[in-house]
């Protein structure tokens, strides 16, 4: 019985370091969430901005010569290459969160039927998954960090729009998981080339004058445009990333918690019981000194 009861201690000692790492780790997972939220926030105004003047400069594309139509908005009529650009972590201990988009990058390399899909891989889960399933990784970006700045993220870019131009691909996607809100984290894909120009009806009301000129205003934002939608895209990614990993922790501790308590009721009962057996031992020894 002693040695039960001090496997019994020693089990809650250990199940109690645990939950004290997974607490911290929630706490830490908290924090980067919160500043992850608040550079995405900061990086609204301009994205907004940016949206609006590329809208309002696409009224100009219909009067350019197709011959002359930048290589970012032409669209091709065949597919014969795509390019899938999938944010994942590169840490785990983040839930199903791995797992859902690499399910997500799966299921759409399936739909392609025939189309062969390059891979450019930021993160090392989807990395690996890719590589496991012998898909063509042509490029990937480890360790960008919890907060990359705007040039950490560029080269991302400018690899899909190089391959897009030189004709290596005929359309990039990109992957990654939308923060919605604390408990939920959406994989999200949409088109990244050829630029489809947003709509925005409110440009109609004004006409702007560009120097040197649209076109050439038009040719200049093209790349930032795309640059700042992967930024976009990443930062949502480390937001989610984040709030999975915190959701996941406090759920590992609220189970470490309810192990030490059975843990713990396990212990008084053993203690008890062996309490009970030595004043038995002990009552037994008496009567027979009395006899």
């Amino acid at each position: 019985m002693p040695g039960q009861l001090r496997e019994i201690r020693r089990r809650i000692r250990s199940v109690q370091s645990t939950a004290k790492i997974t607490h911290a780790m929630e706490l830490v997972a908290a924090s980067k969430m919160r500043r992850a939220q608040q550079n995405a926030i900061a990086g609204r105004p301009y994205a907004e901005k940016m949206r609006f003047v590329l809208a309002d400069l696409a009224e100009t594309i219909p009067l350019i010569d197709p011959d002359e139509l930048d290589p970012l908005l032409r669209t091709r009529p065949e597919k014969r290459a795509v390019e899938l650009v999938l944010v994942t972590p590169d840490r785990g201990l983040s839930g199903g969160l791995p797992a859902t988009l690499n399910r997500r990058a799966a299921q759409f390399i399936l739909e392609q039927a025939d189309v062969p899909v390059r891979v450019i891989a930021v993160g090392k889960k989807g990395r690996d998954f890719m590589r496991r399933t012998g898909q063509n990784v042509v490029a990937e970006f480890i360790a960008i960090g919890d907060y990359p700045g705007y040039e950490d993220v560029r080269p991302i870019a400018q690899i899909a729009a190089e391959d897009f131009v030189e004709g290596r691909a005929d359309e990039v996607v990109i992957l990654y998981a939308r923060f919605v809100n604390t408990v939920v984290q959406r994989p999200e894909i949409f088109r990244l080339l050829p630029v489809e120009p947003p709509q925005d009806k409110s440009t109609n009301r004004i006409d702007y004058i560009y120097e040197p000129g649209r076109a050439e205003v038009l040719a200049e934002l093209l790349p930032r445009y795309i640059e700042r939608q992967v930024y976009d895209a990443v930062l949502e990614a480390i937001a989610s990333e984040q709030s999975a990993r915190m959701v996941a922790m406090r759920n590992a501790t609220d189970n470490a918690n309810e192990l030490i308590r059975d843990l713990t009721l396990v212990y008084n009962k053993a203690r008890q019981e062996s309490i009970t057996s030595e004043l038995l031992d002990i009552t037994g020894g008496v009567e027979a000194l009395r006899t």
